[in-house]
């Protein structure tokens, strides 16, 4: 599962501080990935441990902490995560140190996979990425931007030698019919998952694959998966599903945190109180933290058949790895590990087998030798916390100190207004109140994001749409965007056309009370329906249906008459309305005039 996203190609920089010559931690509680040494010392230069244990020498020379009533562990590996735009410096602050992301953009891959091998990286986590997944036309994965998808009857060697060419660590497929959460995708084939797993093995990757249903995990063990991107929720685990995975040697990534999501209740709600983590949160992070996926009325998932499954594939001796899926909803770069941490422990597991799954688990499983556990030649990915963690798992979320690649985080607390949960806009933003006008011949509104086209797919729809800067707008200014509306059967509430958030970053909420609401021109002799996202609402929109003439016509929708107070509006989307081709050009959109 993942939340619509826009690949953002963004490098923002995080203070980190000059390493000196060789650092010591002394006197310190040590989680070394593996077993747990009441007291030690830790030496580390140059981005390298040197030394760790009882009796580990101090050099001469070396700064020294005093780790007295202290952990230090690791750098923590959430095993499955989404990049995009900031989410690898975000998530070094909250001692991820490394992410295993499971779906991003080629050339963000791509751009870190180069910085990370010009030297070390200090600024944010390290990155190992599937790239673009393997689905089919129509599954889950293809909703979010264009990539190229598999069909039956295509070469599955020469299909996985395109990712591997792309640069992809290790691949990731996608085996999901959405029935666990009463929505429907395409998906692949049992004998094209095998054949495509084969591909995988044959140029030395690993397959990790996304399951749905207890049905889709056996299938896709038995394919050979090395491992579950994902556990099930759809129903509880039959009596020998631990057994059968261990027996086929697989690992498996519960991602609880995006699975509780699932279910209808927002994981992250506690991290947002937490006085340990609230601080080092911006605005969007605690307002995505609240959320949930909708729970629909014919869905299966439920967290409790999650949380069996985990425990009877600890109890087989299945390797378990923390991951939390960020950013989708409940969840957030970085901070999510900490509650994903205390859900397996929920979930049967010690906090020490639960640090070990974000820490060498991963690093096991995904063969990076070089970090998940502090020994001597290792790199200084390290996180120390105050109390501890390996007798109560939420001791992780008051961090001390984080090194990566052995330079410390300069760890400020976000700004108060980075924690602001509503954006205001300026005030000659608000006054001139344009949104957009396409007159540069660009998408790029006033204040928000580009306008990107969204549809159903990413609910397990079949619409589409286009959208282009034409010549001609409104009151005889020069532009203005047509849209190509293409609305098909295949989800209960189809949409497919522009949309714009409002807000500087993803779904962050605006406040726009002070205007009545919405005005835009519109031509085409059709009828639109104007979808507003708001905080609120959740992720469920206020919509109406507008109709605009064969020539222009200036519409205007109020606020009030979406049952709303224009406090917290987050997004603004136009489609067609019902089955069919619709076509319309929208202009001058902007909003009404002051209460």
């Amino acid at each position: 599962m993942k939340r619509f996203v826009i690949a953002l190609l963004l490098c923002t920089a995080t203070a980190v501080q000059p390493a000196p010559a060789a650092t010591a931690i002394t006197n310190v509680r040590l989680f070394d990935g593996v077993r747990v040494i009441p007291k030690a010392n830790v030496v580390f230069d140059r981005g390298v441990i040197t030394a760790a244990g009882p009796n580990a020498a101090i050099p001469d020379g070396a700064e020294v902490i005093d780790g007295s009533g202290k952990t230090l562990m690791p750098g923590f590996i959430d095993a499955h995560g989404h990049s995009w735009g900031p989410a690898l410096t975000r998530a070094l602050r909250f001692g991820v140190t490394t992410v295993l992301d499971m779906f991003t953009a080629v050339e963000s891959m791509k751009q870190w996979h180069a910085e990370q091998a010009a030297g070390p990286v200090t600024n944010r986590a390290d990155i190992r990425s599937a790239g673009i997944l393997v689905t089919v036309k129509d599954g889950h994965g293809a909703e979010y931007f264009p990539i190229p998808t598999y069909a039956p009857g295509d070469d599955p060697q020469a299909f996985i030698d395109a990712r591997i060419a792309e640069g992809s660590d290790y691949i990731k497929l996608i085996e999901d019919t959405g029935e666990a959460y009463g929505i429907h995708f395409e998906t692949l084939k049992a004998a094209d998952m095998k054949a495509l797993i084969a591909a995988a093995h044959k140029r030395g990757k690993l397959a990790v694959v996304h399951v749905g249903t207890l049905a889709d995990a056996r299938m896709v063990i038995d394919a050979g998966a090395d491992g579950l991107a994902h556990l099930f929720s759809d129903r509880p685990p039959d009596p020998e599903l631990g057994k059968f995975v261990a027996a086929h040697r697989a690992f498996v990534i519960p991602t609880l945190t995006v699975l509780e999501s699932a279910s209808g209740v927002p994981s992250g709600t506690s991290l947002t109180a937490d006085a340990h983590l609230k601080p080092f949160l911006n605005g969007e992070e605690i307002t995505n933290l609240k959320t949930s996926f909708p729970k629909r009325a014919t869905s299966k998932a439920d967290l409790g058949h999650a949380k069996a499954a985990l425990k009877q594939l600890k109890d087989a001796g299945v390797p378990i790895l923390a991951g939390t899926d960020s950013p989708n909803p409940g969840t957030a770069h970085g901070s999510s590990m900490h509650r994903e941490l205390e859900l397996l422990v929920d979930g049967g597991l010690t906090p020490v087998e639960a640090l070990a799954a974000a820490t060498s688990a991963p690093a096991k499983a995904f063969k990076l030798a070089d970090r998940g556990r502090i020994a001597k030649g290792l790199r200084a990915d390290l996180v120390l916390v105050n109390g501890d963690p390996t007798a109560n798992i939420t001791a992780t979320r008051d961090i001390a100190a984080i090194w990566k690649n052995g330079v410390r985080l300069s760890r400020q607390p976000e700004a108060p207004s980075a924690q602001a949960e509503v954006e205001t806009l300026s005030a000659e933003k608000l006054a001139s109140g344009v949104i957009s006008n396409f007159d540069s011949g660009a998408t790029k509104p006033e204040f928000g994001s580009d306008w990107f086209i969204s549809t159903d797919q990413m609910a397990g729809g079949k619409s589409n749409a286009t959208m282009n800067v034409v010549d001609g707008g409104a009151a005889g200014t020069p532009k203005a965007l047509h849209v190509v509306s293409e609305i098909n059967e295949g989800y209960a509430f189809p949409w497919a056309g522009p949309m714009a958030f409002l807000g500087s970053t993803q779904m962050k909420p605006v406040d726009l009370s002070s205007k009545k609401g919405l005005t835009f021109f519109a031509k085409g002799d059709t009828d639109i329906r104007v979808m507003v996202f708001a905080k609120k609402l959740g992720r469920i929109p206020a919509q109406t249906t507008v109709h605009a003439g064969a020539d222009w016509t200036e519409l205007t929708i109020l606020w009030a008459d979406l049952g709303l107070e224009g406090n917290d509006v987050q997004a603004v989307l136009f489609s067609g309305v019902g089955v069919g081709k619709r076509e319309f050009t929208i202009d001058e959109v902007r909003l009404s005039s002051p209460r």
